[in-house]
């Protein structure tokens, strides 16, 4: 508990998920979605280069990615999700349970690693994809604005 990282891990969750800073810089197109995977960095760090387990890494970038992909909902929708899903509190939780030596987190982290693995896979790919809709889509609006003048 005195490492570096582990003290901004616990910074990083307070900020963004108890005060909400997560959602409420995503008010900001694409700012949120930046905030997001800037702050997953020293849990990505602390899961892979102190704890050393692949499983508790795969599951840390699962949860990340997801928030990232539920914060790219336009329309407000994904900063609302952002306020419940509260991605930086689950990665403390199991990172906290691979510290503390809970067996039934580890247990459930390990026996999920496969799930993780396959799930980071589709995320990667549907965040490409929200990234594509959200360019097509504001080139979309950018002519429809265009053509009326």
């Amino acid at each position: 508990m005195d490492n570096k990282a582990y003290q901004t891990m616990e910074k990083l969750t307070r900020y963004t998920d108890r005060y909400y800073l997560d959602a409420l810089i995503g008010v900001i197109p694409g700012w949120g979605d930046i905030v997001a995977l800037i702050s997953v960095v020293p849990f990505f760090y602390f899961a892979s280069r102190i704890i050393r387990s692949v499983p508790l890494t795969l599951a840390v970038l699962n949860n990340a990615l997801r928030d990232v992909l539920l914060g790219m909902i336009p329309f407000f929708v994904g900063d609302i999700i952002d306020i419940f899903h509260r991605a930086n509190t689950k990665n403390m939780a199991m990172i906290q349970g691979f510290v503390d030596g809970d067996e039934a987190i580890i247990r459930e982290v390990n026996q999920r690693a496969w799930q993780s693995a396959i799930a980071l896979v589709v995320l990667l790919v549907l965040i490409a994809l929200m990234i594509w809709l959200l360019i097509t889509f504001g080139s979309y609006l950018y002519s429809l604005v265009a053509s009326l003048f």
